[in-house]
């Protein structure tokens, strides 16, 4: 049974187009994710089929024996009942044989399931993320023929998105989804619809087989674009010759030459590109003492003990509303443990990027948010170390135009993309990432992962999206029972992996606030290291207070460069001396470390 089909839609926003002329349909049974980078239009094609928004062009057939389910970002449900009713209410009508209990044990297990407690509240007072999950209860247990999905594994941990998971694999119903959720997306779907340069295409099979057949292709394109360009080239020439188009032939040489060169190459686009600065981290970077903390009568987490070293990352697991976010708030210093103590070190610059920015000013330029955080940037490397705000922009793709429009103007994922180049521009040697996969598209998580993987601070990552802890944690805190944090060497599907094998994962794991037995003095080659002498730790602690006050400096200069105020003889005279203080900082680093490693 076709559940419906689009034929030549088109869709602008203001001057931008989306799409255009693009057609496709489904069927009964099958599951398909919509892949694209952000600003593309893929939500506003899941609202187009749902019959919620118009196309400028095109029309949209629905099967009249097809019922569908529509879920959004951000359900903003204006509704004064109870979760319990408002997912009741939802599907009473489509199951009006069932009795009052079963509808209501139906609906309890799933919210359930979904890490809804409260039944009864309302769902007004509920945060985004809570209504969110009540809307996806409340669409599940509709049973449409048709599931319509708009990143359903936001603001979800991990046990609701593999049960979400399991629930549409099961489901012989069609589904529609768009989700950055590598896993969840390879899981679920039977087909991939890519969205590229206002045209779709079309890949059977999982994401994994996406991802093999696209990797074929953009080989053949590549060559066959290669081939294209040469002969563009050759008729180019022709024409320069003075080649007349009295006749039919030379008409048609010309005409495919005006095509080829207005044609868009797919492959153009560039992939985001992360390069910014490093900076100095010194010996005591965050320590964490027997810290607590609750909200109301609600015990959070408990004697949590940590000392941050270089290096150190780590994965957040949890349940929803488990207190994985406040935990980053109290490591990083923002808001007090009830009982012990966090000291953040004065070397330590803390990038905090959280789920909702909070940092953009909405009525200025994209270009005029990053301005405002620095003109440009060193990134401490190559001949063209210093790069341009609309470079930076550039690289994080935001097209010219882009750069001019306002931020109110822009979608979720785009002003999440520049909420995260601010943050990286100020080259933060402490990063806490809150659900940093939301509203991101695959592209900019690809990134993302290849800039944190090289990353030689401390990272803290809260995050339910399994793909991206494996690319980038090598450590594991689970929020237990008992309000304790167990820690875990290894990634996430390690943790899985000792969770399966044991029964439950607590087995293998360690309370993170106990201290490494110590160790034989034999056992290690560090033992038989040369202690620090007495001049040699003067030296060392004198290192770090020197080095701190050269970041002070090269930061100073930076913003005089940057201002724009001084003439051309005091910059040539700055450029110098932040030379001379780069070199005297990598110096001292560098004597430092080899003091520490003994230290």
């Amino acid at each position: 049974m076709t559940l419906f089909s689009c034929t030549s839609l088109t869709k602008a926003y203001f001057e931008k187009i989306l799409f255009e002329d693009i057609s496709f349909g489904m069927q009964d049974g099958e599951r398909c994710g919509i892949i694209g980078r952000n600003g593309v239009g893929k939500s506003s094609l899941l609202r187009i089929v749902a019959g919620l928004e118009e196309p400028d062009a095109g029309t949209v057939a629905i099967n009249r024996e097809v019922r569908i389910e529509y879920l959004s970002q951000q359900p903003l449900w204006d509704v004064d009942a109870t979760a319990l009713d408002a997912v009741m209410n939802g599907y009473k009508s489509t199951h009006g044989h069932w009795e009052e209990w079963e509808l209501e044990t139906n609906a309890r297990i799933t919210l359930g399931r979904l890490g809804i407690t409260g039944m009864h509240q309302n769902v007004r007072t509920m945060s985004g993320g809570q209504r969110k999950r009540v809307a996806i209860a409340r669409a599940i247990l509709a049973d449409p023929d048709l599931l319509i999905l708009d990143e359903p594994t936001n603001h979800l941990d991990a046990d609701s998105v593999q049960w979400l998971q399991d629930q549409l694999q099961n489901s012989a119903k069609g589904l529609l989804l768009v989700t950055h959720d590598r896993y969840f997306l390879d899981a679920v779907s039977t087909r991939i619809i890519e969205l590229d340069q206002r045209k779709l295409y079309f890949y059977d099979g999982s994401y994994e087989k996406y991802l093999e057949r696209k990797e074929s292709m953009v080989a053949t394109q590549d060559a066959t674009e290669e081939h294209l360009r040469n002969k563009l080239r050759q008729e180019l020439a022709w024409l320069q010759k003075g080649a007349k188009a009295r006749r039919t032939k030379q008409k048609s040489r010309i005409d495919w030459i005006a095509k080829m060169q207005a044609e868009p190459a797919r492959t153009e686009q560039r992939d985001i590109k992360i390069e910014v600065g490093s900076r100095f981290l010194g010996g005591r970077i965050i320590d964490a003492v027997d810290i607590s903390r609750s909200i109301g009568d609600t015990l959070l987490f408990t004697a949590h003990t940590w000392r941050a070293k270089p290096g150190d990352k780590i994965g957040i697991i949890g349940a929803n509303g488990a207190g994985k976010s406040t935990l980053l708030q109290v490591l990083a210093g923002r808001i007090p443990p009830d009982t012990g103590y966090v000291t953040v070190g004065d070397t330590a610059t803390i990038g905090f990027f959280e789920q909702e920015p909070k940092d953009l000013q909405e009525n200025e330029t994209v270009l005029a948010n990053v301005r405002a955080v620095a003109e440009y940037i060193d990134t401490g490397v190559g001949r063209e170390r210093y790069i341009s705000a609309r470079e930076l922009c550039d690289r994080f793709q935001f097209t010219p135009k882009q750069q001019n429009a306002y931020v109110h103007t822009l979608s979720g994922g785009e002003r999440r993309r520049l909420s995260l180049l601010r943050i990286l521009m100020a080259n933060p040697n402490v990063i806490f990432l809150d659900e940093p996969t939301n509203d991101f598209d695959i592209a900019t998580l690809g990134a993302l992962e290849d800039y944190l993987q090289f990353f030689k601070g401390v990272l803290l990552v809260v995050s339910h999206d399994r793909a991206f802890l494996d690319a980038t944690v090598d450590t594991i805190w689970s929020f237990e029972e008992n309000a304790r944090i167990r820690e875990y060497p290894g990634n996430y599907s390690a943790y899985l992996e000792k969770r399966e094998k044991g029964g439950s994962a607590s087995a293998a794991g360690q309370p993170s606030a106990e201290q490494p037995k110590a160790k034989d003095a034999g056992s290690t080659p560090q033992a038989t290291r040369k202690k620090l002498s007495f001049n040699e730790k003067r030296e060392f602690e004198d290192l770090e207070r020197s080095i701190a006050t050269l970041e002070s400096r090269k930061q100073e200069i930076e913003e005089q460069i940057g201002s724009g105020s001084a003439d051309y003889r005091l910059i040539q005279t700055l450029s110098e001396e932040l030379q001379q203080t780069t070199d005297a900082i990598d110096t001292a680093t560098l004597r430092w470390l080899e003091l520490g490693e003994r230290a």
